[in-house]
């Protein structure tokens, strides 16, 4: 499978740095996805059609906001069908990914997408992470919960130091009016625009917050 087998969407035209084996695997989780995604509803029927968009390329911004070292390890919080997670692992090859949900079903299907697509650089674990014994460079999460509640489960897990192009921290896709979530990190927290990067009407409201570990 390749970009020009009859595929319209060109991830290239995002991120002009994505190579052709990485959109062979984007094209592959879509498959797998949506084949999943027909008996267990893991996302909308109608974001089905967009969901190069809504999904992976949501996912993917994070990979315009950060660069990760080579082995980094990232948690991904409350993945649900594996996003940011299964696309930032695509596109890392060499960054270690830990995929947690508490949801059995949902971790099911993440379990088979991994390993459909050989990512040997991801690890799929179900439970709740406030529980589970991990360190970790940095977590990413999307649409899973208010920041105070991330930070609150995660902060002891982050380690100190900086294994990216920014200092170890937390990651997030949210949307909206961040002034009351972001309470008192909101000095401290950095909020970029996705609309910055992509012209989709989608990513108006799509911001990445970054908070380092270093400044709690």
């Amino acid at each position: 499978m390749s970009e020009n087998m009859g595929l319209s969407f060109s991830y290239h035209s995002y991120l002009p740095k994505i190579t052709a084996e990485q959109v062979e695997m984007l094209y592959l989780f879509k498959e797998v996805f949506l084949d999943w995604n027909a008996r267990i509803n893991l996302i909308s029927r109608k974001d089905t059609e967009l969901f190069e968009v809504k999904h992976v390329l949501h996912s993917l911004s994070i990979a315009k906001f950060i660069r990760f070292n080579t082995g980094a390890r990232v948690l991904d919080l409350g993945t649900g069908g594996g996003f940011p997670g299964i696309p930032l692992a695509i596109f890392f090859p060499e960054v270690s990914f830990i995929l947690v949900d508490s949801i059995e079903k949902k971790m099911k299907v993440v379990a088979d997408i991994v390993e459909k697509l050989q990512l040997k650089n991801v690890k799929v674990y179900r439970g709740r992470v406030e529980e589970m014994d991990l360190e970790v460079d940095y977590v990413v999460s999307r649409a899973v919960a208010p920041m105070n509640d991330l930070i609150h489960w995660t902060k002891n897990i982050i380690m100190e130091g900086q294994v990216g192009n920014l200092p170890n921290g937390w990651v997030v896709l949210k949307g909206g009016d961040l002034t009351e979530e972001l309470g008192p990190y909101r000095k401290s927290a950095e909020i970029q625009n996705i609309s910055d990067y992509w012209s989709d009407e989608f990513f108006e409201t799509k911001r990445i917050v970054y908070l380092a570990r270093q400044i709690l």
